[in-house]
């Protein structure tokens, strides 16, 4: 297809240019109504945040220019079908779920998925049958499915309907996909693949293997994040063998009736732009993320991790793109540097952890912003080096499933317990440092003592817990006995 084209885009230039009167929402009226908001974001924003028409299409039951641009997206993806998602990825991660199982079938996945994963869960009332991940032992962060871990899940679970992949982690780590869809397809099962942190893999060279390329069923896709769409816009990816019409069917159980332009647009736009000239960028992406790599490894004392994780099987591959630094060796948890080089030297981080920090490395980057980042961590160290004594060299802890999510969420529920009074119970909600929203505890997930010393060391630290009812994360709800 002509990937020149960017149709959604090309239909709201002719709307612009047609000055069309507004009798219909939303109610600002192209910012007359809100002048502050013209000012925050400008005339032009303002003026293409609008509602479905004819000309516009509409993204419940496209058939004019969105259904185009989704067509070449999923040309450009090399996908049977494509979606524009406005839910985020959280939405098209959902939906994959719900379209694969439902109440009482089984989904093999990794534990250290994504929350939105087990939202879905409690939603339709399906199964996890979780393969806990491998931990590296020094970095202390899970790593991929071992193919033998997936072929002994599918053993001993022949009746599961789904398998569902990372691809990668958070941290760059890639399970061997194509293999997992061999044997998940040979006993009749869909692959899903999470591929919230891999939009590049589809357009740069030398990038870890894709899922539509290893042949998986589904396949979300966040635009947003390496590939320049505006925040909250994703796609949706399916295969050939997957029906179009009932996936629809089920983004429009919970998507938005009333899509934004402004995200719908900026998929088409962003698109067009990475088919064009994505090999280019991320090539350049690589070589920023590779020099950054290298020079903070000369620092010491920090550990810019790569390909040399890679082991054939629960490293299968390695995202070069990600630039995670291990920080424990200075004495200094992830979210203490991550704080630090903030609130120090203005340097917005993606994520700071128990050990790690990520710096997302993408087509926006130039090579003088990560000169001052590596500077930075240069001065960190200088100044606030500690002992290591004490800390702790862990970011995942295989859980103790109790309960399917969805009866552990709706549950008869003893409320806000003290969280040093929980061990033993069975949480009823969710707790996660956030970014990256892997759960410490999921509903129907078993609380012990080494996971109640996490939560309570990672608020000391000062990471982000989010997922329970006490917005202090002092207190949980647990099953009643």
């Amino acid at each position: 297809m002509n990937q020149d084209k960017a149709p959604v885009y090309e239909a709201l230039e002719e709307f612009r240019r047609n000055r069309v009167v507004p009798f219909d929402v939303p109610g600002h009226k192209r910012g007359r109504g809100n002048p502050e908001l013209v000012k925050l974001f400008g005339k032009q924003c303002v003026e293409l945040d609008v509602n479905s028409m004819k000309p516009l299409d509409n993204l419940c039951h496209p058939i004019s220019v969105i259904k185009e641009a989704e067509a070449l997206a999923a040309d450009a993806f090399g996908a049977a079908h494509a979606f524009l998602m406005v839910g985020g990825t959280t939405s098209a991660v959902q939906t994959m779920v719900l379209t694969a199982c439902k109440r009482g079938e089984k989904i093999i996945l990794p534990r250290n998925v994504h929350r939105s994963v087990i939202n879905a869960l409690v939603v339709n009332g399906a199964t996890p049958i979780y393969v806990n991940p491998e931990t590296d032992k020094r970095l202390g962060i899970a790593l991929g499915m071992k193919i033998s871990q997936v072929q002994k899940a599918i053993e001993e679970n022949p009746d599961a309907v789904a398998i569902f992949v990372n691809n990668p982690t958070y941290y760059g780590i890639c399970s061997n996909l194509r293999k997992i869809v061999e044997i998940a397809h040979a006993h009749g099962m869909l692959v899903l693949v999470d591929e919230a942190h891999g939009t590049h893999f589809y357009f740069g060279e030398n990038m870890p293997m894709t899922a539509m390329e290893a042949g998986a069923d589904m396949s979300s896709v966040s635009m947003h994040k390496s590939g320049g769409s505006l925040t909250q816009s994703s796609f949706l990816l399916v295969g050939k063998d997957v029906s179009p019409g009932y996936v629809r069917q089920v983004i429009n159980l919970t998507q938005t009736t009333s899509a934004s332009y402004l995200l719908i647009a900026s998929l088409d736009i962003s698109r067009r732009n990475l088919a064009l000239r994505g090999k280019d960028s991320f090539a350049e992406v690589q070589r920023i993320a590779e020099y950054a790599r290298t020079e903070i490894n000369k620092i010491g004392g920090y550990y810019a991790y790569g390909k040399e994780l890679i082991n054939g099987d629960s490293v299968y591959d390695f995202d070069t793109t990600k630039l995670t630094v291990f920080t424990l060796d200075l004495g200094l948890a992830g979210i203490e540097v991550y704080d630090l080089l903030r609130d120090e030297y203005d340097i917005q981080l993606e994520l700071g952890d128990i050990g790690n920090v990520l710096a997302y490395i993408s087509i926006g980057d130039r090579m003088r912003e990560v000169e001052r980042l590596v500077s930075a961590l240069y001065d960190v160290k200088r100044r606030f080096r500690k002992d290591r004594t004490g800390m702790f060299d862990h970011e995942y802890i295989n859980p103790t499933v109790v309960m399917t999510p969805q009866e552990a969420f709706y549950a008869a529920k003893e409320e806000m317990i003290p969280i040093r009074e929980t061990d033993g119970r069975i949480c009823t909600e969710f707790v996660m440092c956030y970014p990256p929203g892997i759960p410490i505890l999921a509903p129907g997930e078993k609380i012990t003592q080494e996971i109640i010393d996490y939560i309570l060391y990672a608020k000391e630290k000062g990471c982000s817990l989010t997922g329970p009812e006490d917005e202090k994360v002092e207190r949980l709800n647990v099953i009643k006995d």
